[in-house]
Formats: structure tokens, sequence, C-alpha cells
């Protein structure tokens, strides 16, 4: 056998092996899927008796402290915080965190709500990084405090907002995200469902990009003018809907997104907060609240709630995307090392058997091996070791099955919320779901590799910086509109005051 020989028998066996991965992928992909669907068909059942009113005027539905951290967020915080403001709920408060702001972000913040600083004691529950310079709240019984600190990031900025935080349940949300009226509503029902074992939940992430928004409310949901916000509307629908969705339904969800999730704030005290030297906190605090209840034989549930949804701003420039998709491997890199005895581990039930594998196997090294695929069957095809009947097998696995499971996805979606009104943008998203998977898969997977490179150098991780444009027609409401339910004042200096 000459050495030709050898490398075509190595690349055929490459390009074999890349296709098979492939077709695991997208399978698994497509079983959580269906695992969503019937989530989302026992949800759509459910959804008339939600009880939300019931909920609403229910002194004894727990009370829940929102922790918004912003860094430079001038454009958007003051829409965010007044749409915080006007959510549903009988007992809840709105903590924002001024993490070291450069630009005006307090200073429109005071200017809006009339803040005024206030004596308050901060206890040191959880650990920090940066010191408290002020606390400030509006005159009269608005349940809103800000915090302004010396900057530490995102994750120290969250667990100063537990610190601060007063009721049982803590909220954390992006400080560029506008919420549904009855978010905390629907998030915090599986706590009323099952009070012994759920100890977190989170809520679907959604693009707003140019959709109009009134008063803090999403009044008109349009698809983004540029493609690549509309490529991220597509994505957010798989990963955000659909794959958590799946997780959930077997007990087995480990990311619960930054820009919208709640938590009981005694496991968060108990687990010691967020990681602040974690790039991925988000999903690093979830996998320690398996781990740490997990070896306490504690049955734990993390929940995954279909409906209510928080509306992010999402990146519009390619250098923005990339750092963003940079940030999300190396964290899930470094999350999957710090807890890499969970990996296979039966103790953990279906997180260490199934989610930690898929997310090593899936997540972390698609990227590698979706690389690495293109590059092998294109020397296959110079050196004559794959035919082009290969070729369009391997294409139909790699991207048409992804196509596939990504019109499914619009579809599911359609029917079972309707977010969409307008046919343009229904079918503006069907095309997006085809040619996504042409040029800007390929680019993802090369910042994903990039991010897991950084991961493996190590060195300082860095939040990088977000450019916001704003929210189109954004009107905030005249002032603050508080819950009209009984809420502890802010500002109210107390001995158990956290």
């Amino acid at each position: 056998m000459t050495a030709l020989d050898v490398v075509s028998t190595v690349i055929v066996l490459a390009n074999w092996f890349v296709l098979a991965y492939f077709l695991l992928l997208n399978t698994s992909y497509l079983g959580l899927i269906l695992l969503a669907v019937r989530e989302f068909r026992r949800h759509l059942r459910r959804r008339p008796y939600a009880g939300f009113d019931e909920a609403y005027t229910n002194p004894l539905t727990l009370g829940v402290s929102v922790v918004m951290p912003a860094h430079n967020e001038e454009a958007t915080i003051v829409e965010s915080v007044s749409a915080m403001l006007a959510l549903r709920h009988p007992l809840f408060e709105v903590v924002v965190v001024d993490d070291g702001s450069t630009d005006g972000t307090f200073e429109v913040l005071r200017a809006h709500f009339g803040l005024v600083e206030v004596p308050r004691v901060v206890p040191d529950d959880v650990p920090t990084r940066g010191a408290i310079t002020s606390v400030h709240a509006p005159p009269g019984a608005v349940p809103l405090v800000v915090v302004r600190k010396e900057n530490g990031g995102k994750a120290s900025a969250n667990n100063t907002g537990i610190n601060v935080a007063v009721q049982p349940l803590v909220c954390m949300v992006d400080a560029d995200s506008l919420l549904d009226p009855d978010a905390l509503l629907a998030v915090a029902r599986p706590f009323g469902d099952d009070p012994e074992h759920v100890v977190a939940t989170g809520g679907v992430v959604r693009a707003v990009n140019d959709s109009t928004v009134t008063a803090g409310r999403v009044t008109e949901l349009r698809m983004p003018r540029t493609w690549l916000a509309r490529t991220q509307v597509v994505e957010y629908l798989r990963a955000f809907l659909l794959g958590r969705s799946g997780w959930s339904a077997l007990n087995a969800l480990v990311v619960v997104s930054g820009a919208f999730g709640l938590f009981r704030r005694d496991v968060l005290v108990e687990v010691g907060g967020l990681d602040v030297d974690t790039i991925g906190e988000d999903a690093e605090l979830v996998v320690r609240l398996h781990r740490r209840l997990r070896a306490d034989r504690r049955r734990a549930r993390v929940v995954f709630v279909p409906e209510p949804v928080a509306w992010t701003e999402v990146p519009e420039s390619l250098r923005v995307l990339g750092r963003q998709r940079r940030r999300w491997s190396r964290g899930l890199a470094e999350v999957l090392w710090k807890h890499r005895r969970m990996i296979g581990n039966p103790a953990y039930g279906a997180v260490g058997t199934l989610a930690l594998p898929f997310y090593a196997l899936f997540e972390l090294l698609a990227p590698v091996v979706e690389l690495f695929g293109l590059v092998a069957l294109a020397a296959g095809l110079l050196l004559g070791a794959v035919d082009w009947t290969f070729a369009v097998l391997f294409f139909l696995v790699a991207l048409g099955y992804g196509i596939a499971l990504s019109l499914v996805a619009l579809v599911v979606e359609e029917y079972s919320f309707h977010r969409y009104r307008g046919w343009r943008d229904l079918a503006v998203a069907l095309v997006v779901a085809v040619v996504e998977n042409v040029g800007y898969r390929q680019l993802t997977a090369v910042w994903r590799l990039r991010g897991l490179a950084d991961a493996v150098r190590g060195g300082k991780a860095e939040w990088g910086r977000m450019t916001r444009v704003g929210f189109t027609g954004a009107e905030p409401a005249g002032g603050p509109v508080p819950g009209s339910g009984p809420v502890a004042h802010p500002g109210k200096a107390e001995p158990d005051a956290r």
C-alpha cells in the first residue's frame, strides 16, 4: 500500500466519522425537539387555567427580587427598569446594580426616577468584587433600589444584588432586557406547584431588534431588518425555546440564561452565589446547584417555562457577535472542566449521564468536528478518495438535517405561541432557517473554536462591550409604575433588610 493509499484511507475514515457524528448530533436535537413538543402540548392545555389573576391577588404568593446588573446600559436602562416596575406581581422589588458604568447609566436613572441616596447596610451573604459606593431609591413606596459599586464584573454585580435582595425568590435579568407583563407570575409558578424540590426556573429569551416598544412593553413584534439579527432569531428559537424545554423534560436542565432566571435566595446563599471568576457564570451556577444538592442527597428540580419571555437586543455587527460567541464557548469549556467529575457519572442522574456528556461532545467539540469535516471532505474530493455521492450524503446529514430542524422549530413556535403575526416575518424566518447553514454556521464555528482556544490558553476573561442602539419606538412610561401589591420600602434600613 502506497503512502497515497494510506492517506486516502485515513481521509475516508475521517469523513465517515464526521458523517456519523453529525447524524448523532442532529438526531439528538430531534429527540430534544420531540420532548419539547410534548411539554408544549402539556403547557398549552394548562394555559387557560394558569391562574395568574389568582396568584396576583394572593397574599401568599412568594415575593421576588428582580436583580439587574448594569454596565454602560444608558441606551436602554430606563425602558428596562420601567418595564420591570410595571410587571404584574403582588410582592416584588427591582434591584439595579450599576457595576462601575462609565457612561450615563446612573444619571438617566436618577433623572427619570428622582433617585436619592439612602442609608442601607448590605450584608455579605455571597462574595462580591468591588466595593459598594452608594445606595439610592426613589421617593415614596416605589419598589426600586439602585446600587452603585466599583466595577467587578457581571457575576459580582449579580451577587451584590443577591445580598441586597429582601425577597425569598431572586430573578436575575440583563439590564437590556424587557419582560412580558405576566413573566414573573409564570416563571414563579413551578415554585408553588412543587415548593419542596424546585430551586430554579428559566424562561425564553428572544430578540427584540426593530420591534416596537411602548412604555417598556413590546407592542409590535417584527423580524429584524438585518440578516445577522434575523439569523439569531432562529438560533434563539432552537436553543432557548426547544432545546432547553427538552432538557427540562428530562430533569437535566443545566443552563438557565443569565438574561432571565429565577432562583430560591436561600439556595443561592447556600452554594455561595455566582462564581466571580467564571465567564459562564449562569451555567456554572446551575451545574453547581445540581452537584451540591445531589451530593447532599436532596432531590432538586430546575424547570424551564416556555412561555414567559425576556426580550433582548441581539448583536447586529459581526465583531460584537463574534466576541459574544467566543465568550459563550470559553464559558462552556470552563464549566465543563470545573465540573468534569460529573460528566458521565450516574451519581448525578440525567445531568451527569445525558446533559453534560451532550454539552461536551456536541456543543463544545462541534466546531472542531465541523471545520475538520469540511477540510476532510475537500481533501477527499481532491484526492478522489470520496465520490460526489458521498459528498451529497454528507451535506444532507450535516446541513439538510440541520435545516429541517430549524424549520421544525419555526413550525412548533408558530403553532404553540404565534408571536409573529405577519406572513412576511414568517417567510423571512423560513428563508433564514435555510441560508444560515451556509456561511453563518461555519463562521460561528470559527468563533466557538477561538473561544475554546481561549479557554485552553487561560488568562483573564473579558466580557467586552456590547453596543446598544436602544429599543425601536421606545417610550418609557411617564414615571415609575410600582406593583400594586404590598411592597417593602427599598430604602428602609432595618436589621434584617438585605
